[in-house]
């Protein structure tokens, strides 16, 4: 389903004028991004059909594609102009890696799960997007593209992490979905000043947890687990 260039565009345009306009995400960037990245293809065969609608999918490995409308309001608030140099972390399928990529920004992906890595790269090169995905634990952040304009985080953490700041520009915005003494999660925008910072808290959100270290590809079990390969 949505194979064809004017079936997927036409799905892609309802997904952003039904979930995410009229959630009130305003920013026309972040709406042309959303509108031309093909959702479908940053998700299993065997759930395609649902890519456009507003909820997380499985991507395999226990882990979801976020739904279009976190990934859009996330954007939002990082609110960085084109060129901005971006690190997100945890970047499962690619899709947000790609919504920046596709907003002109610099951006690398972490994702830990190094099947899924492989071919977060895969999508990106197949749709001619300039994100770079690599294989790391997020929670160290990547030092050799720092320093970041922003960090975007696409799993719930327990904390923020150190590297994260340290990462961060002078003046650099981290967006985090933080666990706290709360139902779930909510997102955390923290926009630093020199040493200092300034935080504010916006949507409840549920995100999959922030996992430690790395998990190497398992050539016996990929074959079972991994997602399909694009097309």
């Amino acid at each position: 389903m949505h194979r064809d260039e004017a079936g997927w565009q036409k799905a892609a345009d309802l997904m952003v004028r039904r979930q995410i306009e009229a959630r009130g995400i305003a920013d026309p960037r972040v709406c042309a991004a959303m509108r031309s990245v093909p959702r479908h293809v940053f998700v299993p065969e065997a759930v395609a059909g649902a890519a456009y609608e507003d909820r997380p999918l499985s991507i395999g490995y226990g882990q979801t594609i976020s739904q279009p409308y976190m990934v859009a309001r996330v954007t939002e608030l990082l609110c960085l102009p084109e060129g901005g140099n971006v690190l997100e972390v945890g970047a499962g399928s690619g899709y947000q890696t790609a919504v920046l990529a596709a907003m002109g920004m610099r951006v690398i992906g972490l994702e830990r799960i190094e099947a899924l890595a492989l071919v977060a790269r895969k999508r990106l090169d197949s749709l001619g997007l300039a994100g770079e995905i690599r294989t790391a634990d997020g929670r160290f952040g990547w030092a050799p593209g720092a320093p970041y304009d922003g960090i975007v985080v696409s799993a719930a953490a327990e904390e923020v992490e150190p590297a994260w700041m340290e990462q961060l520009s002078g003046t650099g915005v981290l967006v985090v979905p933080l666990a706290g003494p709360f139902f779930g999660e909510r997102l955390l925008v923290r926009r630093k000043s020199g040493n200092l910072h300034e935080d504010e808290w916006y949507d409840f959100c549920r995100y999959v947890p922030l996992l430690e270290g790395v998990e190497p590809e398992d050539p016996e079990a990929s074959a079972s687990k991994a997602p399909e390969d694009p097309k």
